[in-house]
């Protein structure tokens, strides 16, 4: 052929392209030689074209086309040829058309292959994916795979979604450093050596945090940055060491706005790029009933089947594991709670067996034991604890609202988070067992009003329940000292299908008041001065009040390809073990780059 450069693409031929000559490159996908004739099945990620070797073509192509083997990489010309009505393949976007090929052209062979690129399904139709150790050793080979090729796509696009919505909402992207100074919290910071400072050290940025609040001193009222974070802590599904969030912050501005513009941001891209229409509004949840009737702040909402209040029980029996949770301590204080939890219909299906694996569940959330009643088709209650509950079946019931057929399950503990939590993991697990998520969903929800601290009983102190930078709700600004626990931030998770998408909050801009949250949180003044010096200082001059959120592009991009982790649409992430098997990073560094930067590694003990 005079030139090898495509003139089409594997997707984009039609049957109103018949006659027309072309030129086609791409990957082989799969051969078929039915003697005298030679199909292959050619594939770049616009799609896939059949091409024909025919017996009228000359016999040098005909040569070539019969040595090419799956994922050679080669070129084809052709004339575009309609394809009888017998052999239309209407599951194909080019099935109508075939590409009878009058030269062939092997760009490179490719060697035996590791694993299958074309999708192998079993008789269940569940696709056999490669070995992951194999996927990521050779990562190249696996992004070929279709449904690679498809996440891959779908990321761009909402990149893309992401610069379009905000840029025309008048936001400005400005990128902030990669190497900063380390002021760890949380996470371990991945550090940086210098060598034109020896001994000193740069570290990647966890988030822009504090470099995004200094853009609002800077004036820039809206900002957004498509950012690389980098924190040092185990690999797991849905987070890698390095990852990327939609990072972004505005001055002047308030909770509510915040909320808005993420989601008209969310619209925006499940829009355009999924043709989904959400809500207008996301559902706010307290954090208090989000815990109350999910077990967790994160909850999918994809199914009800909340969680319920099931203190009244302990006044009627004398069952001894309710009565003991909900008892005073020696302060007088009742701090326990009884949570039930009823699952419509599932009394026949759940065997004592199968409720002892859920009660193993909840004791990972150290719950203390699972107690369980059935409803019976006359509404009286039986099995489990039921016997304890005589004559008092028509009460639970109605105060519950159970029907027979349902299956009854309660956690009583004294400290009332232990309850809620514990039993919100059974209901979970029943969610995934039962299947009572649309799988097709997508349900977003706001959790709101989050306590501003935590207590740290290992370390014994006050820490804060996202960051220190996050402004508490005005009506606890009084009793910060005094009461820090039953302190409200002023700061929101948005949550979607069960995970955590988003976190944000509305700043502190006062020096004054950010040097409270520090010595709350056990900094002193001079601690605090070292780390975050440069903040507190730019606060002096002019500081705006303002807020902001980080979605985490990773987990929302999993989501949308209803993914279970999040190495599914990175190009080239690390194993779990924070490894990358294609380049074997992170790997030894030779004695001359050592001595350059000033480091000497310590040999570690047997």
């Amino acid at each position: 052929m005079k030139s090898t450069k495509r003139t089409a693409t594997c997707g984009a031929l039609r049957k109103s392209d018949v006659g027309k000559t072309v030129v086609l490159n791409g990957w082989v996908l799969r051969t078929r030689n039915l003697g005298g004739l030679l199909f292959i099945s050619l594939r770049d990620r616009y799609g896939i074209t059949q091409v024909l070797v025919g017996t009228d073509a000359d016999e040098s192509v005909r040569q070539t086309a019969s040595s090419i083997k799956s994922e050679y990489c080669i070129a084809v010309e052709g004339v575009v040829a309609a394809r009888s009505e017998k052999d239309v393949n209407k599951e194909m976007a080019t099935g109508e058309i075939e590409v009878s090929a009058t030269d062939v052209e092997i760009f490179t062979a490719c060697a035996p292959l590791p694993f299958q690129i074309d999708e192998v399904r079993q008789k269940d139709g569940t696709p056999v994916v490669p070995n992951e150790d194999l996927r990521l050793r050779y990562r190249y080979l696996d992004l070929r795979r279709a449904p690679m090729q498809r996440n891959i796509a779908l990321r761009s696009a909402v990149m893309l979604a992401v610069r379009t919505y905000l840029c025309g909402n008048g936001f400005y992207e400005i990128e902030t450093p990669t190497f900063i100074k380390s002021t760890p919290e949380g996470a371990r910071d991945y550090l940086v050596p210098s060598r034109v400072h020896p001994g000193k050290f740069y570290a990647l940025p966890q988030s822009p945090q504090l470099y995004k609040q200094l853009l609002m001193v800077s004036g820039f009222d809206k900002y957004f940055q498509i950012a690389r974070c980098y924190r040092d802590e185990d690999a797991r599904g849905d987070r890698q060491p390095e990852f990327t969030q939609i990072d972004m912050e505005m001055s002047f501005t308030d909770r509510d706005e915040v909320l808005s513009v993420t989601e008209g941001l969310m619209r925006h891209i499940f829009q355009t790029t999924l043709g989904v229409e959400l809500p207008e509004q996301f559902e706010r949840i307290a954090y208090d009933d989000a815990i109350n009737w999910y077990g967790t702040d994160k909850p999918d909402t994809r199914f009800e089947m909340r969680m319920q209040d099931g203190g009244f029980m302990a006044g009627l029996s004398d069952f001894a594991a309710f009565r003991n949770a909900l008892a005073p301590d020696e302060k007088g204080a009742a701090s326990g709670a009884i949570r039930a939890l009823v699952v419509p219909g599932q009394a026949e299906a759940y065997s004592r067996k199968k409720i002892e694996e859920l009660e193993e569940t909840a004791k990972i959330y150290k719950a203390k034991g699972l107690a369980w009643m059935k409803v019976s088709a006359d509404g009286t209650l039986e099995g489990g604890v039921a016997k304890f509950f005589a004559g008092a079946s028509q009460e639970i019931c109605g105060r519950l609202g159970a029907k027979p057929g349902d299956l009854l399950l309660f956690v009583a503990d004294a400290r009332r988070k232990v309850a809620c939590v514990s039993l919100g993991a059974v209901r979970s697990r029943l969610g995934k067992d039962l299947k009572l998520a649309d799988p097709s969903a997508f349900k977003f929800a706001w959790i709101v009003d989050f306590p501003m601290f935590a207590w740290n009983e290992d370390e014994g102190r006050w820490e804060t329940e996202h960051h220190m930078f996050t402004m508490p709700q005005k009506q606890y600004l009084p009793t910060l000292e005094s009461d820090p626990g039953s302190v409200k931030g002023d700061l929101y998770d948005l949550v979607l299908n069960g995970y955590e998408l988003a976190s944000g909050s509305i700043r502190i801009n006062d020096p004054e008041l950010q040097k409270r949250i520090f010595k709350i949180v056990g900094f002193d003044e001079a601690e605090g001065q070292k780390r975050f010096g440069f903040l507190t200082e730019a606060f002096k001059y002019g500081a705006p009040p303002h807020g902001g959120i980080a979605p985490g592009l990773d987990r929302l991009i999993m989501l949308m390809c209803h993914e279970e982790s999040i190495k599914e649409v990175i190009a080239f992430p690390k194993n779990t073990f924070a490894q990358s098997p294609m380049d074997s990073c992170p790997s030894e560094v030779d004695d001359r780059q050592l001595a350059e930067l000033h480091i000497s590694v310590a040999e570690r003990e047997a």
